[in-house]
């Protein structure tokens, strides 16, 4: 505590709060109170485990892509398995059966191919996804590759008349329609291989809940271009898991900061003696 000397010679002393009020103007703003350190602490600690989960979410995930393209590259790649009758086809799945390698003999039915936009390799145009009749009494949509807008007015698409072999990769079926564009089975317009939308426009009753997508084999003068699928997944996880990981250490680095800083503050606030 500090003192003074009066003008009559008595020495009084000067209340310590006056240096308390010093202190405070020295270190700019006075503590905060237990109730806002508790909740910016809470919130701190939150905010940190929540980063942390997306980022061990992120590392799973890429543990899961990575098995995923590993299947699928073991499936496109084997030998050739008779497509999946009607007795399969409850449990035929995306995660399951999606890019096996599959083939069918059979017959396609004429005159009832579906153009559907794509943009593939040789750029904007159609797959024409035409019904095969298997021998062994299903149908099945067979894409049986890409035409370009010049190719589709020509007209010179037709399915061969005889009964063919097709070899390709098993496809899930694709409902409604493309991004921001559903399809129009009235007028025709498809942006999606939507198998059961497809076979009912073409009436074509049952049929197998995924379509073939076409090798090379049936390619033709005139003919689509098959064996254009492209497997691709795309794999960013690590890009995602950094970043996750990176704002839990930079909260934690502010809430160290905070923390260092309110413990200046309360320090320089103490009387001293």
């Amino acid at each position: 505590m500090a003192t003074a000397r009066a003008n009559d010679g008595i020495v009084v002393d000067r209340p310590a709060r006056q240096e308390s009020s010093e202190s405070k103007m020295k270190s700019g703003r006075s503590p905060r109170s237990a109730t806002t350190l508790t909740v910016l602490g809470l919130l701190a600690l939150l905010g940190i485990a929540g980063l942390t989960a997306l980022g061990i979410w992120q590392v799973e995930r890429r543990a899961w892509k990575l098995d995923l393209i590993a299947r699928v590259d073991q499936r496109s790649h084997a030998a050739p398995e008779a497509a999946p009758g009607p007795a399969a086809w409850p449990a035929i799945n995306r995660n399951d059966d999606e890019y096996r390698r599959v083939s069918v003999t059979g017959r396609f039915v004429p005159g009832a191919d579906t153009l559907v936009q794509a943009v593939s390799d040789l750029g904007a145009g159609f797959w024409v996804l035409t019904p095969l009749r298997a021998e062994a009494g299903y149908t099945v949509l067979v894409n049986r590759g890409f035409v370009s807008p010049d190719e589709r007015k020509a007209g010179a698409f037709a399915a061969p008349a005889t009964q063919v072999s097709v070899t390709g990769l098993l496809r899930v079926t694709e409902p409604k329609g493309g991004f921001l564009r559903s399809n129009d089975p009235a007028t025709q317009r498809w942006y999606s291989r939507d198998v059961e939308a497809i076979a009912a426009s073409q009436t074509l009753g049952a049929v197998a809940p995924y379509f073939i997508d076409a090798n090379a084999a049936l390619d033709a003068p005139g003919q689509p271009h098959g064996g254009l699928t492209v497997i691709a997944f795309p794999n960013n996880h690590v890009v995602y898991a950094i970043t996750w990981f990176g704002l839990a250490l930079m909260l934690a680095g502010a809430a160290l900061f905070v923390a260092r800083d309110e413990w200046r503050i309360r320090k320089k606030s103490l009387p001293r003696v």
